[in-house]
């Protein structure tokens, strides 16, 4: 088939890292309910649990430096494992005792170590693709996540009330079998680049700063990302909320099945847009994935209590995550040195979780004073500013990188013509 042949020759290592984001998101049971379990299980109030979130955000942000740090000067593999090995003790010491503060705190230990190896993950696939065929390599990894995730929110929801040990403890075991993927059957940390773009080429030395200023556009990128994080991450907070507000126990099941859809929809939707739309430029699938992200999630202000609406929304709220995610990381490493793409790439998260944290504090406030349809308002008026800022890009991007454009010679350059100028290597991290 069509759908699947464009996923052929990727390589092993490539595969066996689509096989590990399966066998984790089949087990991620926890984080889409995060939300539910504060505020059904512990009594928090939506202003608390923003305050919470804020605190995690503000503990990635160094963590997150320290992970592109890592990402650029350490073996990307050991880092990946030595960080999930972590996580996995902490879900299991939260599965063998009683819902807490220790049990959040633990959580939380897990998120941050996830948030240093995030870095050294997406730089792995990069490494192993060239730029032929990176986007269909990330797109795969996509793939594999929410291939995954069809299952474990349902499963996570109907968990939920009388045996959330036990989702700790799937969580901990499919984490681990990741782990395991990964320590034997990665064996390459690097493949023969064919071609790469002229903007990918080592820059060793060089800080991270110096790149963004000769790179403007990533500052507006980066921007995109935290405007457009802060209206996706609503999906999170403010949706699950809502279902609580509006069904009581039963909105973690309710909400589940919607997180189920939405992986169902990637599942569907994402070969299909890398095979038809695989040619539409990076900058465009971002500005169509941020339209109907916000389509579909400003409209859950006029469908309160509609249930078979919710559905339909959470389709188009979920093609338009597939649009973003499909141009957001190939356009991240076609536009930096590779010397650099952990380092960018945790300052893009930074942002990206600075603003939903700042937020979601002030969404929190408004929910408990106005209620969920003002709170429904804000995150529309921010989708505006996302899709504003997102067509600014893609009207200014050939200018800031012209060389992408172009056709023929000036579009790549070999291997070769890169190590002659850069001095860059193939081999191993």
């Amino acid at each position: 088939m069509k759908f699947i042949d464009q996923y052929k020759n990727l390589g092993r290592e490539i595969y066996i890292l689509f096989f590990g984001r399966i066998v984790t998101s089949l087990g991620a049971l926890i984080w889409p309910l995060m939300t539910l379990i504060l505020k059904n299980k512990m009594g928090y109030d939506a202003t608390f649990i923003a305050i919470l979130t804020m605190g995690m955000s503000i503990l990635q942000f160094p963590m997150l430096l320290l992970g592109g740090k890592l990402a650029d000067t350490r073996n990307r593999k050991n880092v990946i494992i030595v960080c999930d090995l972590i996580t996995e003790v902490s879900y299991v010491i939260c599965a063998m005792i009683p819902l807490s503060g220790v049990s959040i705190a633990l959580f939380y230990i897990a998120g941050l170590f996830a948030t240093i190896e995030g870095p050294s993950y997406d730089a792995l696939v990069a490494d192993l693709s060239d730029g032929d065929t990176r986007e269909k390599a990330y797109s795969l990894q996509y793939f594999g996540m929410n291939l995954g995730l069809v299952l474990a929110p349902t499963l996570g929801g109907l968990l939920f009330e009388n045996h959330l040990g036990l989702a700790f403890l799937i969580t901990a075991l499919s984490t681990f079998t990741s782990t395991v993927l990964i320590f034997f059957f990665i064996k390459r940390l690097s493949v023969e680049k064919k071609s790469i773009s002229k903007y990918e080429e080592k820059r060793e030395g060089e800080g991270i700063f110096k790149i963004l200023k000769e790179r403007k556009a990533l500052l507006l990128y980066a921007l995109i990302c935290g405007v457009g994080g802060f209206v996706y991450g609503q999906f999170n907070y403010l949706l699950p909320l809502n279902m609580e507000a509006l069904y009581g126990s039963k909105g973690a099941e309710i909400f589940g099945f919607m997180t189920s859809t939405n992986a169902l929809v990637v599942i569907v939707a994402t070969p299909v847009i890398t095979t038809f739309l695989g040619g539409l430029r990076d900058v465009r699938k971002l500005l169509v994935g941020e339209i109907l992200i916000t389509a579909g999630l400003y409209s859950f202000r006029y469908a309160q209590g509609i249930m078979p609406i919710y559905f339909a929304l959470m389709t188009v709220f979920t093609i338009g995550e597939v649009f973003s995610t499909l141009g957001k990381q190939p356009y991240m490493t076609r536009r930096i040195p590779s010397s650099h793409w952990g380092r960018v790439n945790s300052f893009v998260n930074i942002v990206y979780g600075a603003f939903p944290a700042i937020g979601n504090v002030i969404l929190g406030k408004v929910i408990d004073s106005q209620g969920y349809n003002v709170a429904w308002l804000l995150v529309g008026a921010a989708g505006a500013v996302t899709i504003v800022l997102s067509l600014i890009l893609a009207l200014n991007d050939r200018r800031s990188f012209p060389l992408l454009y172009d056709v023929g010679v000036k579009d790549s350059i070999t291997l070769q013509n890169s190590q002659e100028d850069s001095g860059c290597t193939s081999g191993p991290h």
